[in-house]
This record gives structure tokens, C-alpha cells and sequence, in this order.
């Protein structure tokens, strides 16, 4: 499914989201829990209005739906919510659902909020640190059971400091009630990562980790130049968000994906130091390199050599 600019309508405060989807009025300014059924059963009563237009949101979303018996797109890819799952978006992101969406029986629940609840607090800087929010719908979080009823106990308090009237302990409450459901859910795919680990480790053919093991042995094992590889690159491969890939690796293996082709890098730097006769800048040149010197400060501050001292040393 793909939009033109002009298809796509902006939403840049709470008010305004609610408003566009005729949700009730927030209690507080920067930040509003909806009931998704309620939400939705109001929005078939009304004959779905908005619900299909494409909406760019400059606000933080956490959410659980359940039931939703078609297609959301995410980034113009589809993910179906059928079962419930959690997933996360940060401002800028676009969200679509399929025409034929069928809203009836859908449940759960979302969290709004702007990015100015947050600006003055310790968890507004360390936002950009949840990786989750960079996550695509296909990467959604799967909560067990009981995860679901830790989270409906910690939103049952964030909707009743809602409902309070708001007064000067308003917001550092629903703050740090914020900053204890982000902590939840990185503790939750923690455990998702965690819980596909002997799968991953079994490196069957399928598992995300063998197939980037493979993907990055093939790429260094070219022996003509090529560009050096990114973290996107990689991704792109595995049909994953870079975020997610980098998140799994650091689960799985201690070491993010930057890590691994850096790891790779070196190793084929150091064979073709000790096995060619090629100068370290054609070494730097054969291995992606633009500049000389930032392979030769790379591969120093990841063996404490230089390319000349380790071949040197070597001999």
C-alpha cells in the first residue's frame, strides 16, 4: 500500500488525535489511554470515519490489539494483528489499515503521548536508547499470559492518575508510570529473544542468526573491492528493521551487528595483510575503505597494532 505526501494526514499533538478519530477529549494534555474496544465500537457506529486514511503521528505510541481481523500497514509493509501483540512507534511513522479492515471484534488498548511529557526527564533522553520503537510491525512483541496481566495492573494505575484531577504531581507520576511500561516491555523482548536462543544456537537453516552468519561470511569472502558493508545492508537481507537485528545479535552473542562486520572486517584485513603483498592502502581500498586512515585507526584500536606493526610482527 503506498501513499503520496498529500494522502497523508499529519497529526501532531494528543488533542489532535483524538479529535481526527472522535475519541474523547484527554484528560491531560501530553498523554491519553484508549480503550480500543470502546474506541472501535464507537468508530463502526460512526461508519469507520478516519479510521482508513493514513496518519503520520509526531507522537509516541505503545499499544495491544487483539481480534484485528486484517491488515495494519506499518512502513508500507503489512502485519496481521489477529493475535495480540504489542508494538511501539515513535514520532514521524506512518500508519494505514487495510480497506477491508474488520474492527468489530478488536481489543486492547493504546497509549499516546508527546514527546514533551518527557523532554524535561532522565527517560526523555534515554528514549532513543529503546530499540523497540525502531522495530517493524512484523518484529511486534509477543506477551505471554502473564506479561498481559503485569501490563493491565500497571495501566490500570496510568488510567486512574488520568482520571485524577491534574495538580502539581501530575506529570512526574504518569512519567515515571511511563518510564516503568517502556522498562516492562524491554524486559519483555528481552525474554522473547532470550526464549528463541536455543532455536538460534541450533543454527538451523531458518534462524535469523545462522542466516547473518552466512551473509557476512559471503560478503568477505569476495575477493574483488566492495563498498564496506552497513548495518542496513545486512538488515535488508534478513527482511528485518536494523534495530531489531542489532538488538537479537546483542541477545544472542554479546555483540550488535556493528560489532560482528567490524569482527569480520578485521579478520579479512588481517589475512590479506599476512597473505598478499598488497600496500596497506590497497588493503584499506580492497576492503571498502575511502580513506586509508580510517582503516588504519579501525584496525589499531581493534588489535592495538597497526597494519604495518601486525605484519611486521607476523614476520
Amino acid at each position: 500500500m503506498k501513499h503520496t505526501t498529500t494522502d497523508i494526514q499529519t497529526l501532531q499533538t494528543v488533542t489532535e488525535y483524538t479529535r481526527f478519530y472522535d475519541l474523547p477529549a484527554p484528560a491531560h494534555p501530553l498523554l491519553t489511554l484508549i480503550d480500543l474496544g470502546a474506541a472501535n465500537q464507537q468508530a463502526v457506529a460512526r461508519g469507520g470515519k478516519g479510521i482508513h486514511k493514513p496518519v503520520a503521528l509526531q507522537l509516541y505510541t505503545v499499544f495491544l490489539k487483539r481480534n484485528l481481523n486484517g491488515l495494519l500497514y506499518y512502513g508500507h509493509r503489512p502485519y496481521d494483528f489477529s493475535e495480540g501483540v504489542m508494538g511501539f512507534s515513535a514520532p514521524g511513522q506512518v500508519f494505514a489499515v487495510d480497506p477491508s479492515l474488520d474492527t468489530t471484534q478488536v481489543t486492547g488498548w493504546m497509549l499516546v503521548f508527546h514527546p514533551d511529557l518527557l523532554r524535561k526527564y532522565p527517560v526523555g533522553k534515554r528514549i532513543g536508547s529503546y530499540g523497540f520503537f525502531a522495530y517493524a510491525v512484523h518484529e511486534a512483541l509477543h506477551l505471554s499470559e502473564q506479561e498481559e496481566v503485569q501490563l493491565g495492573r500497571l495501566l490500570d494505575n496510568l488510567r486512574a492518575e488520568c482520571d485524577r484531577p491534574i495538580d502539581a504531581f501530575s506529570q512526574d507520576v504518569l512519567v515515571g508510570q511511563v518510564e516503568l511500561l517502556l522498562t516492562y516491555a524491554d524486559r519483555f523482548y528481552t525474554r522473547q529473544f532470550v526464549t528463541r536462543r536455543s532455536v538460534e544456537h541450533d543454527r538451523d537453516e531458518g534462524s535469523v542468526l545462522s542466516r547473518f552468519e552466512t551473509a557476512l561470511k559471503d560478503y568477505f569472502a569476495q575477493e574483488t573491492d566492495q563498498p564496506l558493508p552497513t548495518v542496513q545492508f545486512f538488515a535488508d537481507q534478513l527482511n528485518v528493521s536494523p534495530a531489531y537485528l542489532s538488538d537479537l545479535l546483542r541477545v544472542l552473542t554479546g555483540q550488535n551487528t556493528q560489532q560482528h562486520i567490524h569482527q569480520a572486517l578485521i579478520e579479512k584485513a588481517k589475512r590479506l595483510l599476512l597473505t598478499t603483498s598488497l600496500s596497506v592502502n590497497e588493503t584499506a581500498f580492497q576492503l571498502g575503505f575511502e580513506y586509508p586512515q580510517y582503516f588504519s585507526r579501525l584496525f589499531k584500536s581493534k588489535t592495538g597494532l597497526s597494519p604495518v606493526a601486525f605484519r611486521f610482527s607476523a614476520q
